[in-house]
């Protein structure tokens, strides 16, 4: 059920505050090279949960495995209601004790603090983590440290989980992870300035809007929707796909059109109006309508938007992987994803959990009421089958020699 708190809202759901560690996690000019963990090692992806994995390797890691009754839980902070009411829930329904901790601020210090114990085959004093698309993940999976899941354990997972989570570039199949929930990457404007609607990438590049566009500092970000524009996948892009879009973004720039290429402030210059039009992430805009009651509306370009996904995944020397893969088949439950979801506001992995969002509305009143039917009504909770299929997953990276010339592409279009 819906829990209200007199805390602001958009810090109790940690929209805001959490979405930083987010974007952290997927800059590439901070992070080191990726070096010998890019290495290709362990369990493949092959495109569907029942076939993803060589049975032998799924079969060693999870043969003679029991539930021992508690499972240690690491996430990040405000990802879950301080009340913990689903992991109440879970204890009720199972018996098994649940030591969650909001342990993760940012996935480049959090490998860096796990991957000792992990390379040495070593517990890091969990069973469970969410960790996000993005380079740590690969690393994470490329250096064998994620346990492989078994899907027999998960059949409320393959009930329920909208089908665009088993196409995921950076884990085909869910071989080592499930999602927790994920976020959208498209653009967002001002209805009271801009006086048409906007439904293109090509209308960021709209000489009408010239000095109020705002585009991403984060160099990932940036780059998808100039591979995007001049009609490339992120995913599968190469150096040449690179440097169309870097051109194509430095004419964007060169034009005088980007007023400035922002980090979380974006939200600010558009509640401001220094900005009409800008890149934007989906939870944001959501909660600052809710919030603060503006009327910004947020789009998925034509061209595809792309999408980040936060995921469990089972260290592969986890004590209690049977108590943790148990934890996570709970919540992809109808009543549990729908339950998470109204707190957190994060597009949810569970289409059904829709309905149960406007099931729960309709017992309550008043503001409380209207608030909880504007959840289960946003296409940014909710993305409908056709939203799903324009959205792309980022630009992957083979070796650290990729990386270091990907960045060298793009950081000048941000710092020149």
């Amino acid at each position: 059920m819906f829990h209200r708190n007199a805390t602001d809202p958009s810090l109790l759901r940690g929209l805001t505050r959490r979405r930083l560690g987010r974007r952290d996690a997927l800059r590439l000019g901070g992070l080191t090279a990726l070096g010998g963990a890019l290495a290709a090692c362990g369990v493949q992806g092959k495109g569907t949960p029942a076939a993803s994995v060589d049975t032998g390797a799924l079969a060693n890691f999870w043969d003679g495995k029991v539930g021992n009754g508690k499972v240690d839980f690491a996430s990040w902070p405000m990802y879950m209601d301080p009340q913990r009411p689903e992991l109440k829930k879970f204890t009720e329904q199972t018996g098994i004790q649940v030591n969650y901790q909001e342990v993760i601020q940012e996935m480049g210090p959090w490998f860096a603090k796990v991957q000792p114990q992990l390379s040495a085959r070593q517990s890091i004093g969990f069973d469970l983590m969410v960790i996000t698309n993005g380079i740590q993940f690969g690393q994470f999976r490329a250096a064998g440290f994620l346990a492989p899941l078994d899907h027999n354990r998960l059949p409320h997972y393959t009930a329920n989980a909208a089908e665009k989570y088993a196409q995921e570039s950076f884990d085909p199949g869910n071989v080592f992870s499930v999602p927790w929930a994920s976020g959208i990457t498209g653009i967002a404007y001002d209805p009271a300035k801009v006086k048409r609607p906007i439904t293109k990438l090509a209308d960021l590049w709209d000489p009408e809007f010239t000095g109020k566009v705002g585009m991403m500092s984060d160099v990932t970000e940036l780059a998808n929707f100039g591979l995007l524009a001049a009609g490339i996948d992120p995913a599968g892009s190469d150096e040449s796909g690179w440097k169309k879009a870097a051109a194509k973004l430095q004419q964007q720039k060169d034009a005088g059109i980007v007023r400035n290429y922002y980090e979380q402030d974006y939200l600010d210059a558009l509640g401001k109006g220094e900005v009409w039009i800008t890149q934007a992430w989906s939870g944001d805009i959501f909660q600052k309508n809710l919030s603060d009651g503006t009327n910004f509306k947020f789009v998925i370009p034509q061209e595809g938007g792309t999408i980040w996904t936060d995921n469990f995944a089972i260290p592969v020397t986890a004590a209690n992987p049977v108590d943790a893969i148990t934890l996570i088949d709970f919540f992809y439950r109808v009543e549990n994803a729908a339950s998470l979801a109204e707190y957190i506001n994060y597009v949810c992995p569970v289409p059904a959990a829709q309905q149960q969002i406007r099931k729960d509305a309709a017992e309550l009143s008043g503001d409380d009421r209207a608030e909880l039917q504007q959840v289960a009504d946003s296409p940014l909770v909710f993305p409908s089958e056709d939203d799903y299929a324009k959205l792309h997953y980022y630009v992957g990276f083979d070796t650290a020699e990729e990386q270091q010339d990907f960045t060298r592409l793009f950081e000048p279009i941000v710092l020149g």
